[in-house]
């Protein structure tokens, strides 16, 4: 069982900005900018590089959920804007095998990232 599920199961406590059948939100315990949300599917899948045809509408939720946290917290206002990021595998930056979204605001973030 990964970190995630664990979360998901709750197992282990998270700050939670979002929850539905399909999807967990919450604020990442190590941010990398102001406010770092992570996007996940409660369906374990290791990474999107593994995503099958039929993950392609829980795939489409994650970045409609993206698309409602960051304009719920302000994001998607003029002048503001937010990164949404995926990583695969360890050179991608994966840390947890289970996919993620991750939703990065709250300061300039420059290009390219790495």
């Amino acid at each position: 069982m990964t970190l995630f599920e664990k979360i998901i199961a709750g197992e282990i406590p998270a700050q939670f900005v979002y929850q539905d059948e399909l999807a967990v939100a919450f604020h990442d315990i190590s941010p990398q900018a102001p406010t770092h949300i992570l996007i996940i599917p409660r369906k374990p899948i290791p990474r999107v590089g593994e995503a099958q045809e039929e993950d392609a509408s829980l795939l489409g939720h994650l970045l409609i959920v993206a698309g409602r946290i960051a304009t719920d917290m302000g994001f998607n206002e003029t002048g503001k804007g937010f990164r949404l990021i995926i990583n695969n595998g360890r050179m991608g930056g994966e840390a947890v095998p289970h996919l993620h979204v991750h939703l990065l605001s709250g300061r300039d973030l420059g290009w390219p990232p790495g």
